[in-house]
């Protein structure tokens, strides 16, 4: 059985930092492309970044250069470090699992979400 399990979510302040983790379980890991999706309250689930098996990564322009992708391999593990958050980026933050990068928006492996909320 394929398990996606995000955390690491929680209230920061504008201009704060956290790191998402995303453990998957009952999948070869390594193969997988692994990507990092949000939604907001009354918005379309939008892809935020993506590692692939090779570690190459890509990212939404809203959040380059402030959020980093990255994923471990002998931890079953990708990681979404974000720094500089604004209020925009809160959402509930979701990880999924495919077979490569075009297979990501269409998978059915997805982790239950965390939430992100930046507020002062």
């Amino acid at each position: 059985q394929v398990q996606l399990v995000e955390s690491g979510g929680g209230l920061v302040q504008p201009g704060g930092s956290l790191r998402l983790s995303c453990a998957a379980s009952g999948i070869i890991f390594s193969i997988y492309a692994i990507g990092w999706y949000r939604q907001a309250p009354g918005n379309q689930r939008e892809l935020v970044a993506y590692i692939t098996r090779g570690g190459t990564t890509n990212y939404a322009d809203s959040v380059k250069g402030r959020f980093t992708i990255s994923r471990d391999n002998a931890k079953n593990t990708v990681y979404l470090q974000m720094n500089g958050l604004k209020p925009e980026d809160t959402a509930v933050y979701y990880c999924n699992a495919g077979l490569s990068e075009a297979h990501l928006a269409t998978s059915s492996y997805w982790g239950q979400g965390t939430q992100v909320t930046v507020s002062s």
